[in-house]
């Protein structure tokens, strides 16, 4: 299959960060379920990944996908120790929010809504952006070193960590915020360079 550049006209195209849910379209044309080998099966990981046309894209190169989404999942999902999953996902919102990535922060915004039950003031962080009070030190402290990670990786260190130590993390708890921070920071470089957002269906 050759490469097909796909240029989708989007009417009404998502331009406000939004806890809805909304759609991704790709400029490129993804795989479809016929053309999908046993390797491609096996880079997906969940077979319901095939009805994403992002995962679909993505499983053009079947290895890097199987390493990508068994990273994800151990970042957001092995939560037996380490930061509680609503703050995982504050992080990866946070991250989102300052890459301009509307489809990625809707995502990881309902997340941390419903694992967190603090709608009100993961809203705020969209609506008014990443310096909005979030009505609790550690909360904000989180999305400062996300934020931090995210515009400058290099001079992300010794205050951020200290200050999410002041609110109560641990070695292991500031690990998972730098870990869920740097893989949205390449997620959502994905999602911008490889598509656009879509209205919900």
């Amino acid at each position: 299959m050759t490469d097909t550049v796909i240029h989708p006209v989007i009417e009404n195209r998502p331009d406000v960060f939004t806890q809805a849910e909304i759609g991704w379209t790709p400029w490129l044309q993804p795989l479809v379920e016929e053309d999908l080998t046993e390797r491609h099966w096996v880079g997906l990981v969940d077979a319901s990944r095939s009805k994403s046309p992002y995962f679909m894209l993505l499983a053009r190169d079947p290895e890097i996908l199987e390493a990508r989404t068994r990273t994800d999942k151990d970042i957001f999902y092995n939560t037996t120790a380490g930061l509680p999953r609503a703050e995982r996902e504050l992080s990866a919102t946070a991250a989102s929010r300052t890459n301009g990535c509307i489809f990625c922060a809707s995502v990881h915004s309902r997340f941390a809504s419903h694992h967190s039950k603090r709608r009100d003031d993961v809203q705020r962080l969209l609506d008014e952006g990443t310096r909005a009070d979030l009505g609790e030190p550690r909360w904000n402290a989180v999305v400062e070193a996300a934020v931090a990670l995210t515009k400058t990786p290099l001079e992300f260190g010794k205050s951020e960590i200290e200050r999410l130590r002041q609110n109560g993390l641990d070695d292991l708890e500031i690990s998972d915020v730098i870990h869920g921070t740097a893989f949205f920071n390449w997620a959502n470089r994905l999602m911008l360079s490889l598509g656009e957002p879509t209205p919900a269906e």
